[in-house]
């Protein structure tokens, strides 16, 4: 049953587009198609959710399956879900708009500690009971499953809220699990019948078929469930990252594009690279071939490369290099979300450069070349002031450094060798006439993660609050220097929930209850940290988050290795039954490298390190070779001339009126791109298609008398031009006249005079209706 969502998608909401749904690239099975229907979703609300790649790809594989349907759910913004509690409505599908609990599975990925009492608001929207327990008496709610880099790497302190953990990379998990289902269906399988199937499949964890027990271990509850459950590895899938157009900016309002899975640099703190393993190099022809598809069929101005470490992937220069030269007419340019600064050469900044000058982010993490061989960085100060320094001389004035406090072996010398650093590098990058490097900092703090040899350690916040004023003081005798400092309670409570075991289900729950949600928001932060606290007194674990607060042990004080109960290695965790493929006993090992301060070199470029990934379950390293550059053929360049302008009037209707006057704009550029019309571009540092409403038309209003000018390098037949662009546009934007404007006649802007509105008045009873008196006074 669909749900009419009209009296719901108002103006009187926050970005009410964000629920229409129905965008440009939507895959729209018809309902009866399927045998089996999901929805997915990223418990986010939909501007963050939109941009996770993950969320698209699956979405698009799954559809691409056989009597298979995805649809597509995010979080409501506080207002809206209101508005659907007072109503009560049932929380939707964006493209369907049907109630959640009319699909057959619903998978929630959970990529952060804090992000289940977003999944718990959720299921509370769309009217499904928030525990396996409670839906377990009934077969008419859909199967709730959870994946992501948290649910794989911890799923304890969620595990009473979900039917199935997927664990690992889900491009081939997620297909074998729609046809157990579609299987099941088809045998008339009872909701716990179906489960039992789905736990033989690899990477599938039932969280009711394991027991925990008192030492917080894991175990089968049952002889036909595996002891341990295995990760899913999978090849990265170019060809299904493009997805559909949002209506609303988003916030990596781009197409996106993995060229490299896993990393094997082997930061001890880092648990997506003990998580992503081995890493696995995309085809660099295939790189090329989505990304020059996906942004003519998108119309994006901007793509990036996704890896946890792009610079790791060789054929990055040739890959950049050819994408650039192909789209070099059409005003694209690239950004690179995460490098290693010691392979930021000449080759990656010609890729870089151009007119819109992308900012450059690096992440040194420590502040002395001790901590950062403690932590196995693999960076040293020559490398850092080298592609710092490249940077610089390339035109760049402002980098971005990423800095951690509370590392296991820091000294206060360590924490101020953070301020010593970034004032060495700026006086090494200067040059006379030009500006000083500008240095932008994010402070985070140090949260041991499972899968880690970091597992072990114990952080202490009142420390990082010392260290934050330390860093504080150095700082304000610095110029040109912005530090961010992330808030210590988000800290503590990540590393309380990321590291419990079964026990913290009902804390999580409780939370919520209590007001927590959207919790890594700067805005729900006094909210949400004063419902966990009370949670967690209320369950009677104040103790152990005191051990947060206080520090509980450090792993490099030897002393305590030795004589302290809690660092028993052999003691169970609450994640040994998830098999990610490292050997623990090599993170204990790698962890006593730590405290010599030993590195251990990257095993794709460098000798085994024998952490036990390399099997056939998981695979091995696939390096990619460099790949000849090729000769680069010029930054675009705006052409001067203007030869001729078309004024195009058209229409904002129905849903359409839902759309804001900047998110218009945007819309007009990318349909412009996608219909290949040769628009003129502004000129300066940041040239602007040239495409100008004749005003701004209201939120929440329609029209039928809209004004968009649009100026051309070349000319076109009017005729073919409206065919074009009419093409490209939503069905509630209809063009309904184009006319061929001589180069010199004033702007519309400048020639619209007045504007016919016509108001539509309803009262639900006609006795408190006003006079038409009444109404011509108003």
């Amino acid at each position: 049953m669909t749900i009419a969502v009209e009296n719901l998608i108002t103006p009187d909401i926050m970005q009410p587009a964000r629920y229409l749904g129905n965008e440009l690239g939507v895959t729209g099975k018809p309902w009866e198609s399927a045998t089996v229907r999901w929805v997915l979703t990223y418990p986010e609300v939909y501007e963050v959710g939109f941009s996770n790649l993950g969320h698209i790809i699956l979405y698009n594989i799954i559809n691409a399956g056989p009597r298979q349907l995805c649809d597509r759910a995010y979080l409501p913004a506080p207002d809206f879900a209101r508005k659907l509690r007072e109503t009560r409505t049932p929380l939707f599908a964006v493209e369907s708009r049907r109630p959640l609990t009319d699909f057959d599975i619903l998978g929630f990925s959970l990529s952060y500690e804090l992000g289940a009492t977003n999944i718990l608001e959720m299921l509370d929207l769309a009217g499904i009971p928030l525990t396996w327990q409670e839906r377990s008496t009934s077969d008419e709610y859909p199967l709730i499953f959870a994946g992501g880099q948290t649910a794989t790497s911890n799923p304890e302190p969620y595990a009473d809220f979900f039917d199935f953990i997927a664990l690992g990379d889900g491009e081939e998990l997620l297909p074998e699990i729609g046809l157990v289902i579609a299987q099941g269906k088809a045998s008339g399988l009872s909701r716990e019948e179906l489960l039992l199937d789905l736990a033989q499949v690899p990477g599938v964890y039932v969280p009711r078929f394991y027991d925990m027990a008192e030492d917080g271990s894991v175990h089968p509850n049952r002889a036909d469930v595996p002891k341990r459950v295995l990760r899913r590895v999978a090849t990265p899938m170019p060809a299904y990252s493009v997805g559909p157009v949002p209506h609303v900016q988003t916030v990596h309002d781009r197409l996106t594009v993995e060229i490299r899975r896993g990393c094997t640099r082997g930061c001890r703190f880092c648990q997506p690279g003990m998580l992503t393993r081995p890493a696995r190099d995309v085809e660099p022809e295939k790189v090329v071939e989505a990304i020059e598809s996906g942004m003519r069929k998108t119309g994006y101005n901007e793509f990036s490369l996704l890896s946890l470490s792009c610079s790791d992937y060789l054929a990055l220069p040739a890959v950049g290099m050819e994408i650039k030269n192909r789209l070099k007419d059409e005003n694209i340019s690239l950004s690179l979300p995460s490098q290693r600064v010691d392979r930021f050469d000449d080759n990656i900044a010609d890729i870089l450069g151009g007119n819109r000058q992308p900012s450059l982010t690096f992440a040194p993490e420590a502040g002395t070349q001790r901590l950062r061989d403690i932590v196995n960085k693999g960076l040293t100060n020559e490398e850092l002031l080298r592609g710092v320094k490249t940077a610089y001389d390339r035109g760049w004035n402002k980098v971005k450094l990423y800095f951690m406090i509370g590392l296991p072996g820091e000294t206060d010398v360590d924490v101020v060798g953070i301020a010593e650093t970034v004032r060495w590098l700026q006086q090494e990058c200067y040059a006379k006439g030009r500006k000083r490097l500008s240095v932008t900092l994010t402070i985070s703090n140090f949260t041991p993660k499972p899968h880690t040899p970091f597992q072990w350690h114990s952080v202490s916040t009142s420390e990082f609050e010392r260290k934050q004023e330390l860093l504080r003081s150095e700082f304000r005798r610095m110029r040109g220097v912005k530090a961010n400092f992330t808030d210590v309670r988000i800290s503590a409570m990540e590393d309380f929930v990321g590291r419990g075991d079964r026990r913290l289900a009902p804390v999580v729950k409780r939370a919520w209850q209590l007001g927590a949600g959207m919790d890594s928001w700067w805005e729900s932060l006094d909210r949400a940290f004063g419902a966990w606290t009370q949670a967690i007194d209320e369950s009677g674990l104040t103790w152990k988050y005191r051990q947060v607060e206080s520090g509980e042990w450090n792993v490099m004080t030897v002393s305590t290795v030795e004589a302290s109960h809690p660092l028993s290695f052999d003691k169970p965790l609450p994640w040994d039954h998830i098999n990610t493929g490292i050997d623990k006993q090599w993170l204990v090992d790698d962890l006593q490298r730590a405290m010599e301060a030993a590195t251990v070199p990257d095993c794709s470029f460098d000798g085994c390190s024998h952490c036990g990934v390399c099997t056939p379950d998981f695979g091995h390293n696939v390096v990619v070779p460099p790949a000849p550059i090729p000769e680069f053929q010029g930054h675009f360049t705006p052409k001067p001339e203007r030869v001729q302008r078309l004024r195009v009037r058209l229409g904002k209707l129905g849903e359409m009126a839902m759309v804001g006057h900047l998110d218009l704009a945007k819309l007009f550029d990318r349909a412009v791109r996608r219909a290949a019309i040769p628009i003129a571009f502004t000129g300066g540092f940041h040239p602007g298609p040239r495409i100008s409403p004749a005003n701004a038309l209201s939120l929440g209003a329609t029209s039928t008398g809209e004004i968009v000018e649009f100026d051309l390098v070349r000319r076109m037949d009017v005729g073919e031009f409206e065919e074009k662009l009419a093409a490209q546009l939503p069905a509630g934007i209809p063009i309904y006249r184009v006319e061929d404007i001589a180069m010199g006649t004033p702007a519309a802007t400048q020639l619209l005079q007045k504007a016919q509105y016509r108001l539509t008045l309803g009262w639900g009873d006609t006795s408190d209706a006003p006079s038409k008196e009444e109404i011509r006074i108003w």
